[in-house]
């Protein structure tokens, strides 16, 4: 499905910068929404910052896209959504990767007490250093 099929299918109406948003997360995934931002301005150069956060905040609210907020870091955008998956942080540089499902199926995990909640998502974080990182550190 292409981008404009997917906004409308979402109940979104099809706009430049909405298409720009997600294009950019298409290749750059884990974006914060400064990077966004300036690559957004690369495809549309009068693309406002709050016209940016209105779209993060609109593809997010449709399912379109995943906010992350990884401890201590800016939060992070992705299009890679409804399949539970987690991620890898690096404590060096803060990059971000994909890891998919440790265990089995949604949500992962099985707490020991769900306090009544009906729990249908796990998110989980490891955090490490990646292999750039690892190599400066002589690790």
């Amino acid at each position: 499905m292409d981008d404009t099929d997917a906004l409308r299918t979402h109940g979104l109406r099809v706009t430049a910068p909405r298409r720009a948003v997600l294009e950019v997360l298409h290749e750059h995934p884990h974006a914060d929404a400064d990077t966004v931002l300036r690559a957004a301005r690369d495809r549309l150069p009068a693309v406002s910052v709050q016209a940016v956060y209105d779209v993060l905040h609109a593809l997010t609210d449709a399912g379109l896209v995943r906010r992350i907020e990884p401890a201590g870091h800016p939060a992070r955008y992705e299009r890679r959504v409804g399949d539970n998956h987690h991620h890898v942080v690096c404590r060096g540089c803060g990059a971000v990767d994909d890891v998919d499902c440790v265990v089995g199926h949604a949500p992962c995990l099985v707490p020991s007490s769900t306090q009544g909640f009906a729990i249908d998502v796990a998110e989980v974080t490891f955090w490490g250093l990646c292999p750039t990182c690892r190599d400066a550190a002589g690790v």
